[in-house]
């Protein structure tokens, strides 16, 4: 008997199943327990279909054909991304009930390998500002991050092992930052977006959370086109890594820069070429640019709720919308200019590196669930489209989760994951993510 299935990783999980150690059942219903303590407090999902995902389990372990790399694995999947057998609501009120025909195309890849789709994380309405009521597990008076608040908070809290996020600006990286889970934002384009409530279509990335890299990996693996390997468990090449000191870094706690200063030396003592980034790119223009391209897409994405619903959206998003509305082609073609020269600068940037390191947020959660927190540390990556990686490493000051985040060059995601588990494993990430998470 398995104590505490729920806190398994993944790749853990998925090895005893094979094993016929642990049954699909047990660590299905193992979760659901977890969910039913202490979802009430944490507010991590907008659905739960319990009889649904026992009977999958079920069906999992009486299964005698193939099994898929997922099999038996209960999975999140965040509310903005559609499922044809529970609700797809976009938090919020104007799709309560509303039932998509279909699979996105993430999780339909899911399923056909196995997966168990328990229900659907929580979201910020329609992925965007207006917060979920979902709270921090660590400690609930603090944000647990958006606009992946709902995935981010159940992994941490052991509800699940994995989860389907998105990102448009930080939404995957931040709230796995707050919350001490590990996440993945592929390349822009990796994983299709079919099913997914698009926010801004220059922008919007599928975006994976789990508990180690192999948990990403192997999530990616199964919903990505392309062939992704599985990491290596001997040696791993050393990466050239660039530290990356934004502009805007006196709007970080002096605990985050600490940590990734410290994380630098361990690097650098454990083989590693760590070097400042002597050439840096135009942060306040790419972030400018980024809140023009958002702004400007976001409008036009939900313009049939901007004016036909208009009354039953958040304030916030309202205002935001309105602003989107005025912005003209001009600027919008112009910020698309910016970004593409951006990228060209990246790449040049990376020629020298194979990953760089930065901040992945401010610092710790903020106090309150009234914000999800700020994007400023994610926004010019995503509008580069390159790969990113958080990892826990550290509490902070207030015993909250604090980590790094990497950066690879753009569409060379396997190389780029071979060298964040060589980072992983100097800083000990999956270490501190099996000693911090929450005591089942």
């Amino acid at each position: 008997m398995i104590a505490h299935p729920n806190s398994l990783s993944a790749t853990e999980a998925v090895r005893l199943i094979l094993l016929g150690k642990l049954s699909s059942e047990d660590l299905v219903k193992a979760c659901l327990d977890r969910i039913a303590l202490r979802d009430r407090a944490v507010n991590a999902w907008a659905c739960v279909d319990a009889d649904s995902a026992l009977e999958q389990a079920r069906k999992r372990d009486t299964w005698t054909g193939p099994r898929g790399p997922l099999h038996g694995i209960p999975i999140g999947v965040k509310d903005v991304i559609d499922t044809v057998d529970m609700p797809t609501e976009y938090g919020s009120q104007i799709y309560s009930g509303h039932r998509p025909p279909w699979d996105a195309a993430c999780v339909a890849l899911a399923r056909a390998a196995g997966a168990v789709v328990i229900g659907k994380t929580a979201t910020t309405e329609f992925a965007n500002i207006h917060p979920a009521a979902t709270r921090n597990p660590h400690n609930l008076l603090h944000s647990p991050g958006g606009s992946s608040s709902g995935s981010a908070a159940a992994i941490a809290d052991h509800m699940i092992p994995i989860a389907f996020g998105t990102q448009t600006a930080g939404s995957t990286i931040r709230p796995a930052a707050f919350c001490g889970v590990m996440a993945y934002k592929p390349s822009f384009g990796l994983i299709s977006r079919f099913g997914l409530k698009l926010v801004a279509e220059s922008l919007d990335t599928v975006g994976l959370l789990g508990r180690s890299l192999d948990d990403l990996t192997l999530l990616m693996k199964v919903v990505s086109a392309h062939n992704m390997i599985s990491l290596k468990k001997g040696p791993l090449t050393v990466p050239r890594i660039g530290v990356y000191l934004p502009s805007f870094l006196d709007e970080a706690e002096p605990s985050a820069c600490d940590l990734l200063e410290q994380s630098a030396k361990t690097l650098a003592a454990a083989g590693a070429s760590v070097l400042i980034c002597n050439s840096r790119l135009d942060d306040a223009r790419l972030n400018i640019a980024h809140s023009i391209i958002m702004g400007y897409e976001s409008a036009r994405s939900m313009s049939y709720e901007f004016s036909e619903r208009k009354a039953s959206l958040s304030f916030a998003l309202a205002a935001r919308l309105e602003e989107g509305v005025q912005l003209t082609l001009g600027r919008y073609e112009d910020a698309l200019n910016d970004a593409c020269s951006a990228r060209h600068e990246f790449d040049q940037l990376m020629q020298n590196f194979d990953v760089v390191i930065t901040l992945s947020a401010s610092g710790e959660a903020p106090i309150g669930i009234e914000s999800t927190g700020s994007s400023l540390f994610n926004r010019i990556w995503t509008l580069l489209g390159a790969p990113c990686i958080h990892l826990p490493c550290a509490l902070g000051p207030n015993s909250l989760p604090l980590g790094i985040q990497i950066i690879g060059p753009l569409h060379q995601d396997m190389t780029f994951l071979e060298h964040a588990q060589w980072i992983s494993q100097k800083l000990g990430s999956t270490e501190f993510v099996s000693q911090h998470f929450l005591a089942s």
